[in-house]
């Protein structure tokens, strides 16, 4: 798991990735769970096509407004992600472990802000939250997973009032946003900086902040600057994820726009490396 330390450019982080992994345990494992890996990244990308093309088109055609369509398609898709985890925990490569389902499923209006170690992050969390919006990267949209992104997320290459005014339309109906404050993902050793988007975005849209924290064990294989055919050295992924304290956002509406953004961006920051301290026993 990514240590939340001390920041790391992506250079230093492609430099030192190699050196700093563990040997590997199984070597069969290893190849077994490499090829795997393969397996599901061409199931996900035809089960998005096949969401996009036809399940959710389907949906538009006979559930109306378009709000209505919207939560109905938000809960397929964390439907059709719970079943993509469950699969390929079937084939032992993945362990996935939280106590807070519950909490998860209950959320209302709140913006999700966690760590991203993995590419698979965003999956767990639309699974584990049935109302889920995101804002994901713009060159998404042109991408396999194109018919689902264009139809239910919010693209990062919008304008920022663009961009704010559909957060708003979106968490006014209940449904909760997932950012990942730091952009990018998670370096294996160091953090990048949290940016200060998800709490401007709070500070708009009067909105609470429920930080997640995304544990378990190092990620290699799924990380950002890992080889394609790669897989963890231990032998399977381990994801565990926590709800952490909520951030009220009426504690810092007190204060000017630029100061509550900082320190709402230094808790956000300060929750999640805590945690990470706490049950991964890292050094922040």
């Amino acid at each position: 798991m990514s240590k939340l330390t001390n920041n790391k450019t992506a250079s230093d982080e492609v430099r030192t990735s190699l050196g700093d992994l563990p040997p590997i345990k199984n070597p069969l494992l290893y190849v077994y769970g490499s090829i795997i890996k393969l397996f599901f990244y061409a199931f996900f990308g035809t089960g998005s096509i096949l969401l996009g093309l036809i399940v959710l088109p389907l949906e538009r055609l006979f559930i109306h407004p378009k709000a209505r369509f919207q939560k109905a398609a938000r809960a397929t898709v964390s439907f059709a992600f719970r079943f993509f985890i469950n699969f390929i925990r079937i084939l032992g490569v993945l362990r996935f472990q939280t106590a807070d389902r519950e909490k998860f499923r209950s959320l209302s209006s709140k913006i999700v802000v966690a760590n991203h170690p993995s590419m698979l992050d965003v999956v767990f969390l639309i699974s584990l939250i049935p109302n889920a919006d995101c804002i994901v990267r713009g060159s998404l949209a042109n991408s396999l997973y194109a018919g689902v992104i264009r139809q239910l997320y919010i693209v990062n290459t919008l304008g920022y009032e663009e961009m704010i005014e559909l957060c708003k339309k979106s968490l006014a109906t209940g449904t909760n946003l997932i950012v990942f404050p730091e952009g990018t993902r998670t370096p294996r050793n160091g953090t990048n900086t949290f940016k200060k988007g998800a709490a401007r975005m709070a500070l708009d849209t009067h909105c609470d902040i429920l930080p997640v924290y995304i544990g378990g064990n190092d990620k290699y294989g799924l990380g950002k600057h890992d080889a394609f055919f790669s897989y963890a050295r231990s032998g399977v992924y381990r994801y565990n994820i926590y709800v952490l304290d909520e951030i009220k956002i009426a504690d810092y509406e007190s204060l000017e726009p630029q100061i509550a953004a900082k320190r709402i961006t230094e808790k956000i920051h300060q929750t999640i490396a805590g945690k990470a301290q706490l049950v991964d026993n890292r050094t922040v």
